[in-house]
């Protein structure tokens, strides 16, 4: 027997009948073909998630009832804020789609030197993390914010992974092997303090003077990825699998 569909709700669960939105009438009526006495899941971070039974249902607007409580509300998120240079379209909206998928609090875009693409519909993107939350089961919704450029973020940055693919020799393609990151597993065993954010870089990576600048910032955690040279979304969902394992709820998971 396949579960409830489960929706994202902004406003408060629990206290009585609750109208939906059209668009989430339409979704339930005409796509999922629910009709009266069908049951939902409704959730949010604060409320947790309830399951609800459909009173009414058309194509302006439909009436659901609670029924009980499945899961409490999550305590204030303590998952990493993901810092990410955006790429194209496709590929920030499968970063968005996987970061949520692997718990990521924030999502901020960092405009740099290399970045080849400096606007971005964030209504877009965060309905992207809306629909991604839906599918994943997790109770919240990461918020997604307006892009700041690299030196903004620099000014008060929190304790942040540089993901830094590069090495020290100009002359040689990613800079050579001098110079480069220790890896990141390695160094999060060592850390005795959890890093609050990651970043990850542009299609292209980092010039020099942002690396410089980067090396030099002193909440800045440098490290490697690994041996080969990763696609930036690729690159966020390695950092934010290592982050988790190291620091988040993939720690506690028993093998």
């Amino acid at each position: 027997m396949r579960p409830a569909p489960r929706l994202y709700i902004d406003g408060s669960l629990g206290a009585g009948p609750l109208a939906l939105s059209p668009e989430h009438s339409r979704y339930l009526g005409q796509v999922l073909r629910l009709k009266e006495d069908g049951e939902v899941r409704l959730f949010n971070g604060r409320d947790g998630e309830w399951l609800y039974v459909l009173a009414s249902v058309g194509r302006r607007g439909a009436e659901a009832v609670p029924q009980r409580q499945m899961r409490q509300g999550e305590p204030a998120a303590d998952a990493p804020t993901l810092f990410f240079a955006p790429i194209k379209r496709t590929q920030t909206e499968i970063l968005v789609q996987k970061a949520t998928e692997l718990g990521v609090a924030v999502l901020q875009p960092v405009i740099t030197a290399r970045t080849n693409r400096d606007s971005l519909r964030v209504d877009r993107l965060q309905s992207i993390a809306v629909e991604a939350a839906e599918q994943s089961e997790r109770l919240t919704v990461p918020k997604i914010r307006e892009p700041m450029s690299l030196t903004e973020m620099l000014e008060d940055p929190p304790s942040f992974v540089f993901c830094d693919e590069a090495g020290d020799q100009e002359a040689e393609p990613w800079g050579g092997q001098e110079g480069r990151a220790p890896p990141a597993r390695p160094v999060f065993q060592q850390t005795d303090k959890k890093p609050e954010a990651l970043l990850i870089g542009p299609e292209g990576g980092f010039t020099p003077e942002e690396r410089a600048a980067l090396r030099s910032c002193d909440a800045a955690l440098p490290v490697s990825l690994g041996p080969r040279i990763l696609r930036a979304e690729t690159a966020a969902i390695v950092a934010l699998t290592l982050w988790q394992a190291s620091f988040g709820d993939l720690s506690s998971i028993s093998s």
